[in-house]
């Protein structure tokens, strides 16, 4: 059997790891056994293919890694329980001062202050909750 099979063995053997425990870095080697079997389907020699399987596994796992898991680390920010309604629009039900009121804010309704000590909410009016506090929401 040729060298570049025995490479392509070798590359699947390190993608089955790959698929079993998702670890990215089976998958670098895996290029790097490909990489070792082009050297080889172009005539290198055996020393050459491991210098090939080498040189792209090692570059692979300093030039790619890092930038994959960047990527990980970098995924969608769900905001949620109280991040979620910071921002959010509500609408008063009961007259908002600094003492209190109520907003109807996601479909519940909430106690609520104004954030500005000289403001004041009419039943009706549109307001953005700026912070919640316990389980009072600060709007302005």
């Amino acid at each position: 059997m040729d060298s570049w099979v025995w490479w392509l063995l070798v590359a699947v053997g390190l993608g089955i790891p790959l698929v079993i425990t998702v670890l990215p870095e089976f998958g670098l080697f895996a290029l790097g056994a490909v990489g070792a079997a082009i050297a080889a389907g172009v005539g290198a020699d055996v020393v050459w293919q491991f210098v090939t399987f080498l040189v792209v596994s090692v570059s692979m796992l300093v030039v790619v890694r890092p930038i994959a898991y960047r990527k990980l680390d970098r995924g969608p920010q769900i905001r949620m329980g109280i991040e979620a309604l910071r921002g959010a629009r509500a609408t008063v039900q009961e007259r908002v001062d600094q003492h209190g009121g109520r907003i109807k804010l996601n479909g519940e309704v909430w106690s609520a202050r104004t954030l500005h000590p000289d403001r004041v909410y009419e039943p009706g009016q549109q307001v953005d909750v700026v912070e919640i506090q316990g389980a009072t929401a600060l709007v302005d």
